[in-house]
């Protein structure tokens, strides 16, 4: 079956063969992404893993040591920045402190020579979507941290670009406040229609916001996948150990199909059994990763099945608690909604012995 798309719209932005070497060092990789239009996609990644590198050569800001950038099907590598039909928010606001809030949002199309009249209700606009409308008459300093990012956002996208690429923006606020402004800026993204492109280290921002995320190490993207495919579904051992909390298992991967249910031998664990995240064609090295969420703790019992866990640490976070058992000379992270403590383990203590289990689909095995 023929799985092409027959649109003809051209994706926001391609990145072909890109890559940037800095003193002999490549922080950057030769890669290649497909970024759609309107579409939220984030760049995920440690610091120093080339994120920031690659939004650089996006933006023209960094010219690549090779490779090609075209936005919406036109190759801009050599475009200079002003001429690229995108704009940038960082993580500080760089706002006009001697400029109103209208006035900072509209200065851009001042800039642009928009007419006066078109200047002023589109900025009326971008002000409404991001629930500003009022207070364009206050100067910067006269707003808190959200309302001031929420300007910087509206003068980013009252121009109308094609792309608007946001570095770590959220970084400056408090974490109640980040967590508000990452439903806002996703539904400011639906609601204006242009593709964003979100740089962070914060795999809950990512997740939260994003159509589709880039995991990013060592100058190299392990997988581009959307937010459920990368948590539940690792390519890798680094995007599941990045991505929130896993349980990483050394083991020795047998030959097979990528989606085969395999038995494998962990040490101290036993035989356990898993699906293979790729394809193996020959006995590899390699790691067995399962959540900690995905595995399921009973109450030891003679002739109980699963693997047998010392309760080394039991930490309560109010919906749930966290575990850290010995199995063997390995400590196995596990979880359970604190309704199913109650209700199944009320008298729970360090120390105690469980056993663990889990489906083979929940726990997936790839090469090292």
């Amino acid at each position: 079956m023929n799985t092409q798309t027959t649109s003809t719209i051209a994706p926001a932005v391609e990145i072909q063969g890109l890559s940037k070497e800095f003193a002999g060092h490549l922080a950057v990789q030769p890669l290649d992404l497909t970024i759609g239009d309107n579409e939220f996609f984030s760049i995920l990644g440690p610091s120093g893993c080339g994120k920031t590198t690659l939004m650089r050569m996006i933006t023209g800001f960094e010219a690549p040591s090779s490779g090609r950038v075209l936005l919406g099907g036109a190759d801009v590598t050599a475009v200079p920045t002003r001429n690229r039909d995108l704009n940038m928010l960082f993580q500080s606001y760089a706002l006009f402190p001697h400029l109103t809030v209208f006035e900072n949002v509209a200065f851009e199309l001042r800039v642009r020579r928009v007419a006066k009249d078109e200047a002023n209700r589109r900025t009326r606009e971008a002000l409404e979507l991001v629930r500003l409308g009022h207070l364009g008459d206050r100067k910067p300093d006269q707003l808190s941290g959200g309302q001031r990012q929420r300007v910087a956002l509206a003068r980013a996208v009252v121009s109308r670009p094609k792309v608007v690429l946001l570095d770590e923006p959220l970084g400056a606020l408090d974490q109640q406040l980040r967590k508000e402004m990452q439903y806002e800026l996703k539904r400011m993204q639906r609601e204006v229609g242009i593709t964003f492109i979100y740089v962070t280290h914060d795999q809950e921002e990512a997740l939260t916001m994003s159509d589709r995320i880039a995991v990013m190490s060592e100058g190299v993207v392990q997988q581009v996948a959307g937010p459920e495919d990368i948590y539940n579904r690792p390519e890798t051992r680094f995007v599941a150990g990045f991505i929130g909390s896993c349980n990483l298992l050394d083991t020795t991967v047998p030959e097979g199909a990528a989606g085969d249910e395999v038995e494998v031998v962990v040490d101290g664990a036993g035989t356990v059994r898993g699906v293979l995240g790729e394809t193996v064609t020959s006995e590899r090295p390699g790691t067995l990763l399962v959540r900690p969420e995905r595995i399921e703790v009973r109450p030891d019992a003679p002739g109980a099945a699963g693997i047998a866990g010392v309760v080394e640490t039991l930490t309560f976070l109010g919906e749930e608690w966290h575990l850290h058992l010995l199995v063997g000379g390995l400590t196995v992270k596990a979880s359970l909604s604190s309704l199913a403590k109650e209700r199944d383990l009320p008298g729970l203590s360090m120390g105690d012995t469980l056993r663990l289990s889990w489906r083979p689909q929940d726990a997936r095995i790839v090469i090292r």
